[in-house]
């Protein structure tokens, strides 16, 4: 009965240990997900702002190119 306590209480210890550091992996999990979502904005923003003048920038260049004969 002892040894079979002793291993139930190994294991209970070993998956306390191992839940515990999941609490830090959401966590961490959370932080990586707000911060792909501010990179995104943030390149939405610049595309919003920039497309405009990146497309006249490429049409200009286009014009400039000589088709192949």
């Amino acid at each position: 009965m002892t040894r079979a306590y002793a291993q139930l209480f190994a294991l209970a210890t070993v998956l306390g240990h191992r839940f515990e550091d999941r609490k830090d992996r959401g966590a961490t999990a959370v932080e990586y997900g707000l911060l792909v979502g501010l990179i995104a904005v943030a390149i939405i923003t610049g595309v919003t702002l920039l497309g405009g003048n990146l497309q006249t920038a490429f049409n200009g260049i286009a014009g400039k190119i000589k088709a192949p004969a």
